[in-house]
C-alpha cells in the first residue's frame, strides 16, 4: 500500500468517531426536508451541493416558513462564516498545494474535518507531503456518510414524521465534546474555550446564529492574548534570571 492510500484511509478511520455523531444529524435534516415540502431529488441535491448541515437546516427551515431568496442566502452565509476561521487556521498547512486540491477540500471543509484534521497537521513527525491525503479522507468519508444519512432520513421521513423530536442530535454534541476535550492542554486554550462557551450561552437569543459568530470571535480573541501574554511573561523571566 502506497503511502498516499494508507494516508487517505487513515483520514477516514480516524474520522468515524465523527461519523457516530454526524449520523442522526443528517437523518434528522433528511426527515425535516422532505416534511418541510422539498421533494426527495432536491434534498439529496441539497446535500451534494451545499454540505453544510446548521446550513441545511436553517435553509429548509426558512424555505417552509416561505423566506424569500435574499433572506435565504444572507442567513446561510452568516452561519457558515465560522469556515472563514477554519480556512484561517488551515491555510498555512495547504498554501503549497496547487488549485486542484485546495477547491475540493476548501468545498469539503466541515466542522467534523476540521477537528480531525487540525490535530492531524499539528504532528511534526507526520511529513507534510502526506497530510492532505489524510485531509481528503476525511473530507470523503464525512461527504458520503452525509449524503447516505440524507438519503435514509428522506426515505423515512413519511414513516417517522417524529423524527426530529427524538433527541437524537445530541449524539453530535457528545462527539465533538469528546474531541476538543482533549485538545485543551495549555491555559490560552483552556481560557478560549471557557470564553467561547459563555459567550455562546449569552448569546443564545441573537438572530441568525450570530452568537455562534460572536463566541469563536471571542474565544479566539482570548486564547491569542492569552497566548500572548504568556509568551511575555516568559521574557521577562529569562530577563530576570540572567540579570
Amino acid at each position: 500500500m502506497s503511502a498516499k492510500t494508507n494516508a487517505l484511509l487513515c483520514g477516514a478511520r480516524d474520522t468515524v468517531p465523527m461519523l457516530i455523531g454526524a449520523t442522526p444529524f443528517g437523518v434528522i435534516f433528511g426527515t425535516l426536508a422532505v416534511a418541510s415540502g422539498l421533494s426527495l431529488p432536491a434534498t439529496l441535491l441539497m446535500s451534494a451541493l451545499v454540505f453544510a448541515g446548521s446550513a441545511q437546516f436553517i435553509a429548509v427551515s426558512l424555505i417552509a416558513s416561505g423566506a424569500g431568496l435574499v433572506v435565504l442566502l444572507l442567513t446561510t452565509f452568516i452561519v457558515n462564516l465560522r469556515h472563514a476561521l477554519y480556512s484561517a487556521s488551515l491555510m498555512s498547512h495547504v498554501s503549497h498545494l496547487s488549485q486542484r486540491w485546495k477547491i475540493p477540500l476548501a468545498f469539503w471543509l466541515t466542522d467534523e474535518s476540521f477537528a480531525v484534521v487540525q490535530r492531524h497537521y499539528l504532528d511534526p513527525q507526520i511529513p507534510l507531503e502526506s497530510k492532505h491525503w489524510y485531509y481528503l479522507g476525511s473530507c470523503l468519508a464525512m461527504y458520503s456518510n452525509w449524503f447516505l444519512c440524507t438519503l435514509v432520513g428522506a426515505l423515512l421521513g413519511n414513516a417517522l414524521p417524529g423524527m426530529a423530536g427524538w433527541g437524537l442530535d445530541f449524539a453530535m454534541v457528545a462527539t465533538f465534546t469528546g474531541i476538543v476535550v482533549p485538545l485543551l492542554r495549555t491555559r490560552p486554550m483552556l481560557l478560549a474555550a471557557v470564553v467561547a462557551g459563555l459567550v455562546a450561552l449569552v448569546a443564545y437569543d441573537l438572530p441568525w446564529k450570530l452568537g455562534l459568530m460572536l463566541a469563536a470571535l471571542c474565544g479566539v480573541s482570548a486564547g491569542v492574548l492569552a497566548e500572548r501574554w504568556s509568551a511575555a511573561a516568559s521574557v521577562r523571566e529569562v530577563g530576570n534570571e540572567s540579570v
